[in-house]
């Protein structure tokens, strides 16, 4: 089915409950389902298995690819890319027999951060702006903007540009360049910051 730059885009094989919100240029792919109450902005791309509960928020223009689950409590701002089979969790300690909806923590995924696939996020955590969670990393406290987390648990190993490529080691005044685009950033102690 071909589409313009406002459709909404929900394959026949989605079950999309409504009243929810999704905005326009939105594409839903094959066996998706989105709850009720759900929010998912424009621009974003569903993959195959994705499922979005009614307490979600998604952002605009997130790519969510095949089988993620993003619950209540997730709150995933704009340009936000998560990887296949990466886990988002809402309850620190679940059972099976004791209701803990009222206990549901926020995740925070901040503009522009990636989560890479099978990465786990244990509920309560922010990822920072421009972040970048290795695939198969577990991450089980806030990641600062533009760092690099990686392993179990997930550690900082280094930072990375809006590009999401790796900066190098700052130069003397404490900067450094993005070898894809040129931005230069500031890093130090408290993290990194674009230069002007």
């Amino acid at each position: 089915m071909a589409e313009t730059g406002t459709e909404i885009f929900i394959h026949p094989s989605a079950i999309v409950e409504q009243p929810c919100s999704i905005g326009p240029g939105t594409r839903i792919w094959h066996f998706c389902h989105v709850m009720r109450g759900a929010r998912i902005g424009s621009g974003c791309t569903l993959g195959q298995g994705v499922h979005v509960s009614g307490g979600a928020i998604v952002g605009n223009r997130v790519k969510i690819q095949n089988h993620v689950s993003v619950y209540d409590g997730v709150v995933v701002e704009d340009d936000v890319f998560l990887g296949p089979s990466c886990v988002l969790t809402n309850v620190r300690s679940p059972r099976a027999h004791v209701s803990r909806r009222h206990a549901f923590e926020t995740t925070l995924l901040c503009r522009g951060c990636t989560i890479g696939a099978n990465a786990t996020l244990v509920c309560g955590v922010s990822v920072g702006p421009y972040a970048m969670v290795g695939a198969g990393a577990v991450v089980c406290r806030d990641v600062p903007a533009h760092a690099l987390v990686v392993g179990v648990p997930g550690r900082v190993r280094g930072w990375v540009s809006r590009c999401g490529r790796r900066l190098p080691a700052p130069d003397g005044d404490g900067t450094a360049s993005c070898p894809e685009c040129g931005q230069r950033y500031r890093i130090g102690p408290d993290g990194v910051a674009p230069v002007g």
